[in-house]
């Protein structure tokens, strides 16, 4: 079985790839190839596995590696929030335009990829002509309010328009805020929910640019991957339809966050979160979703976390054992 990931080199596509790795197979076949393509290349501890091919440089040049035929395709490179809203032209070639490409070149190859998008929790907004309800659930009506999350709506019809012509086997999983991400913070609006988490953990201090009441859902890493490869494994007809669904996520508020963060590891970990409003990151965020159901997933099977201090522990035996989390990160506990 040979699989593509685009983004395999980032934080979730790695993620991704090294579960698939370990697991050896996806749908009962086995994982002969496992091919990661990103704009840099992939970690040399996934390179060095001889499974793994890795293919550096923007989608929009490798055209010719997408027509190669694949069994599987999980498609996570993406612009994110807030370079969209900062580079219009830059979200719409790093997400529109290579999403096209891909989409095509799949379909040139002649062979029907099943292929998994991962859509955002952005595709949701409120608008005069459609108010966004207190709980949004697969069936709201997306209508979104950043160019992010419009791209995202728009490459979830392209992969249900190309699935109804039979040129791919797509599904689209709409993603909840996936934290704690390791690192530093990205361009994404939403980099904070990680950041008031992960910054204090590590010894510093940081400032959270949106209210305590703010309320959002949110998914850790290791459940929003097994989210990806259950949709991917998932028959059409257990899918249910061509259109998106939500992946489950927590919704919480930003206050409770903090709550599980001293529940954790401690006041003197919490006191190091301080509020200083970012009234562009604000803006974007109450554009937001408040929280969500999730139907179709757990039709699946498919579970949000058990709890938000469920989410930090992930985080700090993550910083504990896997690859990709700096050795300072816990600084801040001892």
């Amino acid at each position: 079985m040979r699989i593509l990931i685009t983004g395999g080199a980032g934080f979730l596509g790695a993620r991704l790839a090294r579960e698939i790795l370990k697991r050896g197979q996806l749908n009962g076949q086995t994982v002969t190839e496992l091919v990661i393509a990103d704009l840099f290349p992939a970690p040399a501890d996934m390179l060095a596995d001889p499974r793994v091919k890795g293919h550096a440089g923007p989608m929009l040049e490798q055209g010719d590696l997408f027509k190669s035929g694949f069994d599987g395709v999980f498609h996570l490179a993406s612009a994110v929030s807030g370079e969209c809203e900062l580079d219009f032209d830059l979200g719409l070639r790093s997400n529109v335009d290579s999403s096209r490409l891909l989409l095509d070149s799949i379909r040139s190859s002649g062979k029907a990829s099943r292929l998994v998008f991962a859509s955002s929790v952005a595709v949701f907004g409120p608008d005069a002509a459609n108010p966004m309800p207190a709980l949004v659930a697969d069936t709201t009506l997306p209508t979104p309010q950043t160019s992010y999350g419009t791209h995202k709506l728009m490459i979830e019809y392209m992969v249900a328009d190309y699935t109804r012509k039979g040129y791919i086997d797509g599904r689209a999983a709409r993603l909840m805020t996936v934290a704690v991400r390791p690192g530093k913070p990205n361009g994404a609006a939403s980099s904070f929910f990680s950041g008031i988490i992960r910054e204090p953990l590590a010894g510093t201090a940081t400032t959270c640019p949106v209210d305590a009441h703010v309320s959002h859902p949110i998914s850790s890493p290791g459940n929003t991957m097994h989210g990806l490869i259950t949709v991917f494994e998932a028959s059409r007809e257990a899918f249910g339809g061509r259109m998106a669904l939500n992946l489950p996520g927590l919704n919480v508020k930003v206050s409770d966050m903090l709550a599980a963060l001293e529940k954790v590891a401690g006041p003197a970990v919490r006191a190091r979160v301080t509020f200083e409003k970012d009234e562009r990151i604000a803006a974007i965020v109450d554009n937001w979703a408040k929280a969500c159901t999730f139907e179709r997933a757990h039709a699946l099977g498919l579970r949000a976390d058990a709890s938000y201090e469920a989410i930090i522990e992930q985080y700090i035996e993550d910083c504990k054992t896997r690859p990709g989390y700096p050795a300072e990160a816990l600084s801040g506990l001892k």
